[in-house]
This record gives C-alpha cells, structure tokens and sequence, in this order.
C-alpha cells in the first residue's frame, strides 16, 4: 500500500464534494488524473473505497475508515508544518492556560510574568476554575494545559508534577479552637470563615469537602485574595484556610495562629495536566517546559 498526502487530500475532497469530477477540481487536478489515483488507491488494497452511481459517489465502509485516518493525518502534517514553521520564524500564539485558585494566586504570576518578557510573540490566556472543571475543559480541548489540585480524577490525561501545595487553617489568637491542640475540619465548622469570593475553586473545594460530611461552612464575609483573608483573620472576623506559601510568603507582622489540618484532601500536591505533552502546539510546549524547570 502506498497512499500520498495528495491522495489523502483529493480522496477527502470528492468526499466532501459528493462526486470525483467536483473533488478533481478542489485538488486542483484532471478528472482523469484523480480517477486513475482513486483505481490505485483501490486497487493496492484490493478494496472498494466508493460506492459509484448517477448521483455521485458515497463512502463504502472501507472508505469511511479511509477517511478518517485521512483527516487524522492531514491534522498532524499542519500541526508538524505549523509547528517547524514556529521554529523557523520564532514561537507565535496564545496559549490557552486553566488554574486553581491557589496556582493563580501563589505560583505562577511571577512564572508567567517572566514568560512573557522572554516570549514577546507568546500570550496566555489565563483563567480560574476548579480542578475537576479544568480536567472537563482538557478533555473537551477547551484549553492547552491546566493546573489542578491531584485531588481530581485525570484519567485519559497527562500530567506532571508542579508544586506541593499543602492548606493550613488560620484563627485569631483568642479563638475558641485555639486551646485545640490540633482541630479537625469538622471542629471548625461550628465556627464563623472568613471565605473567597463564591467564584473562586478553592472557595467551591472547600465547600464541597464540608458537604462531604455532612455539614456547610458558616461564610459570615467573603474577602478578595488570600492576603484579605488573613488581614480579616488577624482582627477577629473568623477562621480561615489558605494556602501555606501564603503564609510563608507574608510580611506583615503574624497576629493569628497557623494550625494544620491532617485531613488527606489538605496535604494538596498541584499537577501541570494536558491531553497530551507531545501534541501541544509549540508555544504551548515552551510554557510547559519553563513552568516544569522552575
């Protein structure tokens, strides 16, 4: 068997227009030409591809297998001649990039910030959602790569290591669990938060961990950002979870208690995810590697 790219292309192409004469002319060739290349293709295989009548032509079952590894094909040469041609001429694209909460927040502004200054050509589309949406959005290539709690199910993806991403609950000082030496999740929901807004993932994980057990957390204000939680935390307005790099990046001086939690779904691990490493698009792939090395 031996098939080119141009019989691919004009095969797909009678397909689409319904009869060889009309797919001759999209591929730019003779009916002659393009038949004789249909009877080969044909004939190598001792296959029939087309069903042939007065009105035209219709795939055979053979024919509908043909097609669609022709259109798979087709797809990886553009993306291997898009991708040489990035290489050639510089990485050019926007790169469409999912992450939790805490990623948006605490790893990667800085990352993606010297991203860009070192690709001119490249953007980044960046937008919040929870681990189990951005697992949904991968799947339906609705997005390039995703950072996502390993909490999640990431079946028919891939994924790489990103950052331990450890929660720990924050109290005033003069908190009634206080005294605990180590409160429970559960403890806690007895008590006033201080939460994210109800749009933010790590909001909506908390959440779904509470009903988990039966039980909702008591929200009393919402505040924008980890750095607004704590602040609220520290003059009393309620507890708080937050990331640990929050609090090991904090510099203002800590009047509030950092408690850890030993729930399992606490002790985070975040995960870089896509369909497939090797498929991105190249700009994509130069993201992935500089989010891997750092």
């Amino acid at each position: 068997m031996h098939f080119d790219l141009i019989d691919l292309r004009l095969y797909l192409n009678v397909l689409q227009a319904g009869n060889i004469t009309a797919g001759a002319g999209l591929s730019h060739l003779s009916l002659a030409a393009a038949s004789a290349r249909i009877r080969a293709m044909e004939a190598s295989l001792g296959v029939t591809f087309l069903h042939r009548s007065r009105r035209g032509v219709s795939p055979t079952p053979a024919g509908q297998a043909l097609a669609q590894h022709a259109r798979l094909l087709l797809q990886q040469v553009a993306r291997m001649n898009h991708d040489l041609t990035e290489y050639a001429q510089g990485f050019k694209g926007q790169v469409r990039l999912l992450c939790n909460t805490a990623a948006l927040t605490e790893y990667l502004p800085e990352l993606l910030a010297d991203f860009v200054r070192q690709h001119p050509s490249i953007s980044i589309d960046q937008q919040e959602l929870t681990s189990l949406r951005i697992t949904h959005a991968l799947r339906q290539n609705a997005a390039d790569i995703g950072v996502i709690s390993n909490a999640v199910d990431t079946r028919n993806l891939q994924t790489r290591a990103f950052r331990d991403d450890p929660l720990v609950l924050v109290m005033p000082r003069d908190h009634p669990l206080a005294d605990l030496p180590s409160p429970s999740f559960s403890d806690t929901l007895n008590h006033d938060y201080v939460g994210l807004g109800t749009n933010s993932a790590l909001a909506v994980y908390l959440e779904e961990q509470a009903l988990h057990i039966g039980l909702r957390m008591q929200v009393r204000i919402r505040a924008e950002g980890f750095d607004g939680v704590l602040r609220m935390v520290a003059r009393g307005a309620g507890l708080g979870i937050v990331p640990k790099a929050t609090i090991e990046r904090w510099q203002a001086p800590r009047t509030f208690n950092v408690v850890s939690l030993s729930e399992p779904w606490a002790d985070r691990k975040l995960l870089l995810c896509a369909r497939s490493f090797e498929h991105l698009p190249a700009y994509a792939r130069a993201l992935l590697e500089a989010l891997t090395t750092r």
